[in-house]
């Protein structure tokens, strides 16, 4: 019998839904192989792991904010009008 995990999800102050997970913590670190750190707990977890000190990372917090700016990799031709 396997258990499921139930994710929940939170609105930021723009209305975006943010999954409630160890993903969209800002206490979460990555190590150099690519296993995730809780940085307020010290133990490794699994990506959907969620525990009661999980925090909305800034990013997400700015999600649908707007005033975003679309940059071009490598050169870019400029226009003159």
């Amino acid at each position: 019998m396997t258990k499921e995990i139930v994710i929940t999800s939170v609105k930021n102050a723009y209305g975006v839904k943010v999954k409630r997970c160890c993903a969209s913590c800002g206490h979460k670190c990555i190590e150099k192989d690519g296993t995730r750190v809780c940085a307020q707990m010290m133990i490794k977890v699994q990506q959907k792991f969620k525990c009661k000190q999980w925090q909305m990372k800034d990013g997400l917090k700015n999600a649908g904010k707007g005033g975003g700016v679309v940059r071009l990799k490598g050169t870019a031709e400029i226009i003159i009008q």
